[in-house]
């Protein structure tokens, strides 16, 4: 079994004041690009596991936002390789996919045998914690501090290193 971290995309790898609709539009952080890096480096296998309820609602589509996670994942090849993305392209309608649920990170946990017990859900929303903890991974939040989170901190280099100073 191997052992990963569940990114958030939007507010954790890239920037989010504006909505990205379209590659040009995706700015991702540096100490994004640092942290994860090290979660790499460490032996972690990365995953993007994204609410992109812009679909739905018919501001981007399926084709805009592989183009974009083509983008993504060319800019982080020099520090790491991402795994695998799920989105979930629901915003009205009932879903299974949609954080809070923990469908994306389940249904990859399945996929590549990951042991959840070692592994960390990252983001900055509380549905993001509440999608890590349903599905039984351990939390780190970015930004406003959620006490049920595992680990806080203010971008994903922080994160990075909480993470490894208390996984070793």
């Amino acid at each position: 079994m191997i052992k990963a971290v569940f990114l958030d995309r939007d507010g954790v790898i890239n920037d989010n004041t504006r909505h990205v609709n379209k590659p040009q539009d995706l700015i991702i952080y540096s100490e994004a690009k640092k942290g994860m890096k090290k979660l790499f480096d460490a032996g972690y296998e990365l995953f993007v596991v994204t609410n992109q309820g812009g679909i739905e609602l018919g501001y981007i589509t399926h084709d805009d936002l592989k183009k974009i996670h083509d983008k993504m994942q060319e800019e982080l090849k020099p520090y790491c390789e991402i795994k695998d993305i799920r989105y979930c392209p629901d915003f009205k309608r009932k879903s299974t996919c949609r954080k809070p649920k923990p469908g994306m990170i389940l249904e990859l946990a399945d996929k590549y045998n990951v042991d959840l017990k070692k592994s960390w859900m990252v983001g900055d929303m509380d549905t993001d914690i509440l999608a890590g903890t349903r599905a039984g991974c351990k939390t780190a939040k970015i930004g406003d501090i959620n006490p049920s989170a595992d680990i806080n901190g203010k971008n994903l280099l922080d994160i990075a290193n909480k993470i490894l100073e208390k996984d070793n």
